[in-house]
C-alpha cells in the first residue's frame, strides 16, 4: 500500500466547509427567508439537518445537490457559496 501525503490538511478542509456554509446562511437571511423554509424547499422533512450543515455543526454538509438546489432558491450563481468573504 502506498503511504501518500496528504493533499489538504483538516483545518483546510474545515474552512472550505466552513466558508460555504457562511455563504449560505448570509444568504438566506438576506433573502429573509427562515431555516425551516429553505430546509422544506430543497427536500428535507426538517430544520435539523439544513441547521446543522448551515452552521457546519456535527460534521453535516451541504452536498452538491444541496448547493444546486439553494442556488435555483436564492437565485444565486452556485460560485457564490465558495467564495471567501474579504
Amino acid at each position: 500500500m502506498l503511504n501518500l501525503p496528504d493533499i489538504v490538511t483538516k483545518s483546510e478542509i474545515d474552512e472550505y466547509f466552513h466558508t460555504i456554509s457562511a455563504n449560505v446562511k448570509r444568504i438566506r437571511v438576506e433573502k429573509g427567508m427562515s431555516q425551516l423554509e429553505v430546509a422544506l424547499s430543497i427536500g428535507q422533512k426538517s430544520s435539523g439537518f439544513y441547521a446543522n450543515a448551515e452552521n457546519y455543526a456535527h460534521d453535516k454538509k451541504f452536498n452538491l445537490e444541496h448547493l444546486l438546489k439553494l442556488s435555483k432558491l436564492f437565485d444565486v450563481e452556485v460560485t457564490v457559496f465558495f467564495q471567501k468573504e474579504n
